[in-house]
């Protein structure tokens, strides 16, 4: 196998400083442009039918909520990971084209909740099988084992990496 890009600079910070252990640009540098070109390659389905980015994320975190596939702008946020201004700029162009609802909340009538529609509903259940098979040709480089062992080790990265509470 021919050597990244990635190798190419770490060797070039070897010779211009080799003071310094510049080893971890090998994982970082690599996870940085992986998911540049992963999202490249993953976010077409989803322009084919008019979804801006995010929007489908906002689709499937309500059709994975289970039924009636409604949640309250804040748990959105929380599972979506961006803002509720965010949240209501997505939700104000998934209703208008019907694929999701706002609904007073019945446990509390000053909040309300966003809904998936039925129209909702079978959009995200297309696109999640188109999704998972491209993330799966994505993924044909490595075999079962070699999957299982890098999703491991990323999720050990993600745990260890996330800042302290103060």
């Amino acid at each position: 196998m021919q050597p990244d890009a990635i190798t190419a600079i770490v060797d070039q910070w070897r010779r211009e400083r080799p003071d310094l252990d510049a080893s971890p640009m090998l994982v970082i540098g690599r996870l940085f442009r992986l998911t540049h070109a992963l999202d490249q390659r993953l976010r077409p389905p989803f322009a084919d039918v008019g979804l801006g980015s995010g929007d489908f994320d906002l689709l499937a975190a309500l059709r994975r909520s289970g039924a009636p596939y409604a949640l309250s702008a804040g748990d959105l946020s929380r599972t979506v990971l961006v803002t509720t201004g965010a949240i209501t700029k997505r939700v104000d162009r998934l209703e208008a084209r019907g694929l999701v609802a706002r609904r007073v909340d019945a446990t509390d009538s000053r909040g309300r909740l966003i809904s998936l529609t039925p129209e909702g509903v079978a959009l995200t259940d297309e696109l999640i099988a188109v999704h998972l098979d491209n993330q799966r040709r994505l993924l044909a480089g490595l075999d079962d084992d070699e999957r299982t062992q890098l999703a491991a080790l990323l999720e050990r990265l993600a745990v260890t990496s996330q800042p302290e509470d103060d």
